[in-house]
């Protein structure tokens, strides 16, 4: 194996993890469903990086506070992969400033009409009075189960 795949240089000279140093096992499926018969095979190795970062310069890790988007999946603690630089879709979850506050909510867009939803029923829907900046898009949501 080559050693470029554990150890490489930046672009500074810099010594840095290669691909091979922290890729991690895959080993397949597991069923959510009904329990069936599965066999432990190696398909692959892939890093986290691999997987969820797209642009590296405009990622970046937010911890949330707050149960506004728990029925989304997201709750207080966990850690969110956000993206900066993308243009959001409705639907998508952002991180926005609005009137000079800053919330983590459901991008809508219905016509030229653009609010920000809740994923928890006892917020209500925002709707810009001066102001909205989208920050980033989320990526993914990280939680951690077990220490």
């Amino acid at each position: 194996m080559c050693a470029a795949q554990y150890l490489k240089k930046d672009h500074t000279g810099k010594i840095i993890p290669g691909k091979k140093l922290l890729s991690i096992p895959l080993l397949g499926t597991v069923e959510a469903g009904w329990p069936s018969p599965a066999e432990e095979e190696l398909t692959d190795t892939m890093t986290l990086d691999e997987y969820l970062i797209r642009r590296r310069e405009a990622t970046y890790l937010l911890r949330v506070q707050g149960n506004s988007m728990i029925e989304a999946g997201i709750m207080p603690g966990d850690l969110l992969l956000v993206e900066r630089g993308v243009d959001p879709k409705d639907g998508d979850i952002v991180v926005a400033e609005v009137d000079n506050n800053w919330t983590l909510k459901y991008f809508r867009k219905i016509g030229n009409k653009i609010f920000l939803a809740p994923a928890n029923k006892k917020f209500s829907l925002i709707t810009p009075k001066n102001e909205l900046k989208i920050s980033a898009v989320v990526v993914s949501a990280i939680r951690k189960y077990k220490i």
